[in-house]
């Protein structure tokens, strides 16, 4: 450790003075946007005591401690109340690493680039939509790098939710009982695929023929037998009022159909606790939403850097906790230096399940680091929490065209009030051949048309 010219009260102090006058300016020492986009690093933006666990617990732990039940007081202001609990009491373990300070490496190249480089030419139409100074569609990275409001980050953070042009994940699933037991297992693919705000893949910025639509995206699932050949396709459109289509394919139908599709609430194969809603925590169009708020600001402990299990030949994570070690993913951990936690109520699910989301933002990057639900009642619900990395290891690498890909490696679904837990976990493959990517155009013929359910059912 080394003396601090500002104590741990200063940044508190900071932190809730903006929250009073109404402020959102990211960056304790300096603005946080102009430091990144003059050096690429968070150290100038942020003192001492934000950029080092041991500095912030005056000692307590440092980089490779583990946080368990036994120290977790020390760090439960940096935990989601939900964490804290499997933590606390359920034999949650967390590894700290060292903060990451390179921008770089906490999102994909092109998408930081854009982000710098389109700097202040985003605005809100008359409905609200993200659109460019003149009115066009976004054209790549996060349109509000400098957020001033709650839907500023949530409107970013809906625009991608994999940051790519194109992702496709290959995934294990993993279902929990309360008592820790392995109840259900599914291997599925997960594509994602932008007709705007392109930084990658021709024709950039605008696929011009889709240019009314946001995203396409798909889930299938290939084991095991009881439910493969089961898919979905959501086409959603540009205007954010608007929900997406949903069309599914079922295998003893052995046909397409569309579905409702504000039916979100839902797990979509059995015994799973993941929702088409928790994707990305903006799986929804933005306007469905509504009564955006920032509720608090402060540094927070976040997954954003070792999601990446390097060391198994199918990138298979390990685990622990939980009756029988089961429950919780192996998971590393780092001094988030300030955190934005946003709210939101549903507007346009008038039976949802849900009340109201909290949702923890990265102040650097705008990603979601985490999210709790709470129920009508107004009692917490469910989490979501993952895990990200930059593909890089040693003299290890999976390369997006010219840079080490940036995705995310596994989450945790959490159902507080049954006990049940779905772990998620991105694979190099899965049955059937599928293999993760990213920014590849085939990934539309492949997965992201009716056509393609067909293809994938059979």
């Amino acid at each position: 450790m080394h003396p601090i010219r500002f104590d741990r009260g200063y940044s508190r102090r900071h932190f809730i003075g903006q929250m009073g006058r109404g402020v959102l300016a990211t960056g304790v020492l300096a603005p946080l946007a102009d430091v990144l986009a003059a050096t690429g690093s968070i150290e100038k933006a942020y003192p001492d005591e934000l950029l080092s666990i041991e500095n912030y617990t005056k000692g307590k732990l440092k980089v490779g401690d583990f946080i368990t039940a036994d120290n977790v007081e020390s760090v439960k202001e940096l935990l989601t109340p939900i964490v804290y609990t499997q933590v606390a009491k359920m034999g949650r373990k967390l590894k700290l690493a060292a903060t990451t300070t390179d921008i770089m490496r906490l999102s994909p190249w092109e998408y930081l680039e854009a982000t710098f480089s389109n700097k202040g030419k985003a605005r809100f139409d008359e409905r609200g939509n993200v659109v460019t100074d003149q009115g066009k569609p976004w054209i790549g990275g996060n349109p509000f790098p400098d957020p001033k409001s709650a839907i500023e980050l949530f409107a970013g953070l809906t625009l991608s939710w994999g940051r790519h042009d194109a992702s496709f994940y290959t995934t294990r699933e993993y279902d929990i009982s309360e008592r820790g037991e392995l109840q259900y297992e599914y291997e599925s693919g997960w594509a994602e695929m932008s007709p705007v705000a392109r930084t990658v893949l021709d024709p950039k910025p605008y696929w011009p023929e889709q240019i009314d639509k946001l995203r396409f995206q798909c889930a299938f699932f290939t084991a095991p037998n009881s439910v493969r050949g089961t898919s979905f396709l959501n086409i959603w459109a540009y205007d954010q009022h608007t929900f997406p289509e949903l069309y599914g394919y079922v295998p003893e139908f052995k046909r397409v159909r569309q579905f409702p599709t504000d039916q979100r609430f839902e797990p979509l194969v059995p015994g799973s606790a993941f929702y088409l809603s928790d994707a990305w925590a903006a799986g929804d169009p933005l306007y469905t939403w509504g009564e955006y708020q920032i509720v608090s600001r402060g540094p927070m402990l976040g997954a954003v850097s070792g999601g990446w299990n390097a060391a198994h030949p199918n990138w298979q994570h390990t685990t622990h906790g939980g009756p029988k070690g089961l429950t919780f993913w192996d998971t590393t951990v780092e001094l988030v230096p300030e955190a934005i936690v946003v709210e939101a109520k549903p507007v346009k699910f008038p039976r949802a399940p849900v009340g109201k989301k909290r949702v923890w933002f990265d102040a650097r990057t705008q990603l979601p680091l985490a999210m709790v639900s709470f129920d009508r009642r107004g009692e917490a619900f469910r989490s979501f929490d993952g895990a990200f990395a930059l593909y890089e290891s040693g003299n290890q690498r999976v390369m997006d065209g010219q840079h080490p890909l940036w995705s995310w490696g596994h989450v945790h679904a959490f159902d507080l009030q049954s006990g049940r837990m779905t772990r998620l976990e991105q694979v190099r493959t899965i049955a059937g051949g599928h293999q993760s990517s990213a920014n590849d155009p085939q990934i539309y013929d492949r997965y992201l048309t009716r056509s393609a359910l067909m293809r994938l059912g059979k």
